[in-house]
């Protein structure tokens, strides 16, 4: 059963509040919008922050195994841009170009749905394991060239030069901040983390939480403004994370996470990107329909994730985690 206190902790939070406070504002056509220069510093500041955050908990857990981690991450970066290209295309009757973009979105990870996941964790006590940080920048690249690879193999039109994709995936600032952040907080001695860290993680919750003020209002203008199919935005956008949230969590016990980690692990899952994805659809495919996989990823699964979703999966999480480990099967 759900656990409801996990429920009403997460939307009392800062972080949800401030989001609904965001979509309430653009219901009612307030002007209430952050700057686009400080909404890209502060969305900057908090990639950079969680790969510091990462770097210095991975430290810590030197030693730890990764082998399973890393393999559960690299099998749910191929399955989930699959699943969603096939539901996109054969159930959603979408183009061959709309449902790989979909399958790249959908199969890649959202790090501010990272980001809340971990702050859910902190609040309510949960531990999890330093290395996730690095597991989500490797399941942050797969999902976006497997989506656009299948939209070009299958359609008439097949010059893609995966390079070039891979480059521009690899090389985003999602990926270049987190990996950097990541490296800085790994190599870093403990006097010199506590010189930044006034700057990067003490302000981190209250910083996200403004950050999903603004992204409160984006979701809803761009819902209220998209001309895609709706319904189907809708049925794909839930669908797909409670999907992909379960598998990721029967997965992330399996491979040994603790409660915590599974959950956050199925949150990577169940999340959808909307900043390294977007542009290299942009680039790879400019004929895709960014109104049906922006809206979709950004007003509906990140909302779903971040109100529902997260406390959902560490409920479950607590629930299954009786259940035996891959390592305990093993002789």
């Amino acid at each position: 059963m759900l656990n409801f206190d996990l429920v009403a902790a997460n939307l009392l939070s800062p972080a949800v509040i401030c989001f609904a406070l965001g979509a309430f504002a653009a219901y009612v056509k307030s002007d209430l919008r952050v700057p686009q220069q400080v909404h890209e510093t502060i969305s900057m500041y908090l990639l950079f922050s969680i790969g510091l955050k990462g770097g210095i908990a991975l430290d810590n857990s030197a030693g730890a195994s990764m082998l399973l981690p890393f393999l559960a991450t690299i099998f749910m970066g191929v399955l989930t841009p699959l699943v969603a290209f096939y539901v996109a295309r054969q159930i959603g009757k979408q183009s061959i170009v709309d449902s790989g973009a979909m399958a790249a979105h959908f199969g890649s990870v959202s790090a501010v749905t990272f980001m809340a996941a971990l702050n859910f964790a902190t609040l309510s006590g949960f531990k999890i394991e330093g290395y996730l940080t690095a597991l989500l920048i490797v399941l942050e690249v797969p999902g976006i060239i497997i989506g656009i690879v299948l939209a070009r193999l299958m359609s008439e039109n097949r010059t893609i030069s995966v390079n070039h994709v891979l480059r521009e995936a690899i090389t985003s600032k999602s990926v270049m901040l987190m990996g950097g952040g990541l490296l800085v907080g790994l190599l870093t001695d403990a006097k010199g983390i506590e010189a930044v860290s006034t700057v990067f993680i003490t302000p981190f919750q209250g910083v996200l939480a403004f950050f999903l003020l603004e992204l409160g209002v984006v979701a809803l203008k761009r819902l209220r403004e998209s001309k895609a199919p709706l319904p189907f935005m809708l049925a794909f956008g839930i669908t797909m994370p409670i999907l992909f949230g379960t598998i990721g969590l029967i997965v992330g016990h399996f491979a040994g996470f603790s409660i915590g980690g599974t959950a956050v692990f199925a949150t990577m899952a169940a999340s959808a990107s909307y900043i390294a994805a977007p542009a290299a659809v942009r680039m790879a495919m400019p004929e895709a329909n960014e109104g049906l996989y922006l809206t979709t990823s950004i007003s509906i699964t990140l909302p779903f994730n971040i109100i529902i979703g997260i406390p959902a999966y560490f409920a479950v999480s607590q629930m299954i985690s009786g259940w035996p480990t891959v390592a305990a099967l093993l002789p």
